[in-house]
């Protein structure tokens, strides 16, 4: 009988329960919350890199981009810099086009055996003037006089809070930010175009 009032009284007694129900909840609560930071940080960063790519894209069109490109680049990385991990990477493309619609085209080719690849010593039309066929016809650099360039900034820097593992997420974060512009017409624009046969 005593031992049945023992059980009855430990069966009712309620202490340390908070403690338990804390110890089951914490860590799904804790990872909510850093995921939470994860994904704030990460849209500020990228809100700050296109704010950047639109100011940087507003500069590059100006007459006398080329002798400031190095000065726009750097406004880029200092902004970014500013916001993510000391060892982030940053990195820009500028990739140059003759008109917006041959943004992200391959360099036309003529497809004689009709595989659709270019080989077999196909001729294509050298686009970007590199001697050899690409899948994106832009040309390395800002170009020249009513080119349109595709700028892009690409930055990867390892997550802030080391719970990203038990989230399914990769250790690294990798933003784009991209923006389009017309240099000012100061000049004809370049209309040359080589030619070359494909490997």
């Amino acid at each position: 009988m005593i031992g049945f009032f023992k059980r009855s009284r430990l069966g009712k007694n309620e202490n340390g329960a908070t403690l338990t129900e804390f110890g089951l909840v914490a860590p799904v609560l804790i990872l909510m919350i850093m995921g939470v930071f994860d994904m704030a940080h990460s849209q500020y960063t990228s809100a700050l890199m296109n704010g950047a790519m639109q100011k940087a894209g507003r500069d590059l069109t100006l007459e006398n981009a080329g002798s400031r490109e190095s000065t726009i680049d750097a406004a880029v990385i200092g902004q970014v810099a500013n916001v993510v991990p000391g060892n982030a990477t940053v990195t820009l493309e500028k990739l140059s086009h003759f008109d917006f619609e041959d943004i992200g085209e391959e360099e036309e080719y003529t497809d004689g055996n009709s595989d659709g690849v270019c080989n077999d010593n196909e001729p294509f039309v050298d686009a970007n003037g590199n001697g050899q066929w690409d899948a994106n016809r832009g040309e390395s650099g800002i170009g020249g006089a009513r080119d349109a360039v595709l700028y892009t900034a690409v930055v990867t820097y390892p997550r802030l809070f080391p719970m990203y593992g038990l989230a399914g997420l990769p250790q690294d974060v990798e933003l784009r930010a991209s923006t389009v512009l017309r240099n000012q017409p100061f000049d004809q624009q370049d209309t040359t175009q080589a030619t070359g046969n494909c490997t």
